[in-house]
């Protein structure tokens, strides 16, 4: 059996296919961020360096793990929308439709608000006299209009925007590794502990899978690929191997290099401005290097906040053509969603102008972990599934069961941090987090049942899931 064969399916136009290449460019687009520049500071209070570099290890893992089930998944159900689609088909269309909503609220306007907010900031550091604001609003005016209206545009420009980030990166890495130490660190963490402190280390690989996020982003777009069956799961895995590579470097740029000293110094300014970059860099080769790193971040962000963007509206789209949005947001055959891009980039902005850096790396992070749990676990659905021809196969179960794990205590100890339980409101204050997932939940579900009813009344739109 296979899941591909739903009426209704976008016809792929020559101006649309996607390559493995372009596959792994939105990969490394929407993980490297800002992210794994300002985590080790966090990390460094409790953690010491070979546990910093371990919990990245372990992130990775269930990264590529992730990929790995993913790639299952993408096989058997090739078609755009993500975590929407999959589980919609998989589990249950309710499920998929909360899943729809929160890459809409969370999963794809908020990185981008806070990437465009970063942008703001780094503006700054390079002496720009505009307000952050002013910025973060162009900035996210710049990647709506890239991705609105032509896809051949839209792909070129994210693949130009990847290359830079890419070269940038890597000199980054290159400075470290030949201008700075490369000796074991020897310095602890000024709240040290004998053996693992397993409440750190697991808190921390919440803000971890933030970094790590987005190893799924090619497919949300898997019916834009000339091959999506085996480009969409070998864009996944090439784009996260390479990316747990370059963060391991990096990481080990940071903890070889920096000092619980620096570590201090960055926390006591401000962490939304001046990342763990910007202080390595000027220590090794001057404002000058400091500079550089702003400018790298500019691109980094921007990179980001642009493949979300192309991304993250297929998924409304998608949710449109199967009559669970209005028509308007599933846009014409061969051209981007127009409305889906508008409506993420309006949330995006009202957002970024709200919305507290580090909280919202938790809440985005969890949320994440979460919605991809649920999809790792139809790996063993389709494994079980008597009429799947082509069954997942053991590697694809293992991964699945080794993410499902690695979630799980990633959830546990999300839900039961004092940091991160908790979301705060502009009047309300704050609000435990698990209420507030109940609430959304209850939200979305009587919203999907309004429009079940409205679209049996109407009938099913060619393309229903």
């Amino acid at each position: 059996m296979s899941f591909d064969r739903c009426p209704g399916r976008l016809a792929v136009t020559a101006a649309r296919k996607l390559g493995v290449w372009s596959g792994v460019g939105i990969v490394i687009a929407n993980m490297i961020g800002a992210g794994v520049l300002t985590t080790p500071g966090f990390m460094a209070m409790d953690l010491s360096p070979s546990y910093i570099l371990l919990a990245w290890v372990v992130g990775g893992i269930a990264a590529l793990a992730g990929a790995r089930a993913y790639a299952a998944v993408a096989q058997a159900i090739p078609r755009s929308g993500g975590e929407y689609r999959y589980l919609s088909t998989l589990w249950h269309p309710v499920l998929g439709y909360l899943a729809g909503w929160t890459s809409l609220l969370v999963g794809f306007s908020q990185p981008v608000a806070l990437d465009a907010q970063l942008v703001g900031y780094y503006a700054g550091t390079l002496g720009i006299g505009v307000s952050w604001r002013v910025v973060t609003v162009a900035a996210i005016v710049l990647v709506t209009a890239l991705h609105a209206f032509d896809l051949r545009s839209s792909r070129r420009g994210q693949n130009v925007l990847v290359a830079i980030k890419l070269v940038l990166v890597v000199g980054f890495v290159g400075v470290g590794l030949v201008a700075g130490s490369n000796a074991w660190p020897a310095w602890v963490p000024a709240a040290s502990e004998h053996g693992l402190p397993l409440a750190p280390f697991f808190q921390s690989l919440v803000f971890i899978a933030f970094c790590y996020s987005g190893w799924n982003a090619a497919i949300y777009a898997s019916e834009e690929f000339a091959a999506p069956r085996r480009d969409v799961p070998r864009a996944m895995l090439i784009g996260c191997a390479a990316v747990i590579v370059l963060y391991l470097l990096v990481n080990w740029v940071f903890v070889a290099n920096l000092t619980p000293a620096h570590y201090g110094s960055w926390i006591g300014d401000d962490p939304n401005r001046i990342t763990l970059g910007h202080v390595l860099m000027k220590d090794l080769i001057g404002t000058v290097g400091a500079r550089i790193m702003s400018a790298f971040m500019i691109v980094a962000l921007l990179s980001a906040a642009s493949a979300m963007t192309m991304i993250g509206p297929r998924v409304y789209a998608a949710m449109a053509r199967d009559g669970y949005l209005p028509a308007v947001f599933a846009g014409q055959d061969g051209k981007p969603p127009l409305w889906s891009v508008l409506l993420q980039s309006g949330i995006a902005l009202a957002v970024a102008m709200t919305t507290s850096f580090i909280k919202a790396i938790a809440t985005v992070g969890t949320v994440l972990t979460l919605m991809a749990a649920l999809t790792a676990l139809g790996v063993f659905k389709l494994q079980l599934d008597k009429r799947q021809a082509d069954k997942p196969g053991v590697p694809a179960l293992v991964a699945a069961a080794v993410f499902v794990a690695l979630s799980a205590n990633m959830l546990y100890f999300a839900f039961t941090s004092p940091l991160l339980n908790t979301v705060e409101f502009p009047v309300v204050g704050k609000v435990s987090s698990p209420l507030v997932w109940l609430v959304f939940i209850a939200l979305v579900t009587g919203v999907y049942a309004a429009w079940s009813a409205r679209r049996s009344a109407r009938g099913p739109r060619a393309g229903g899931a």
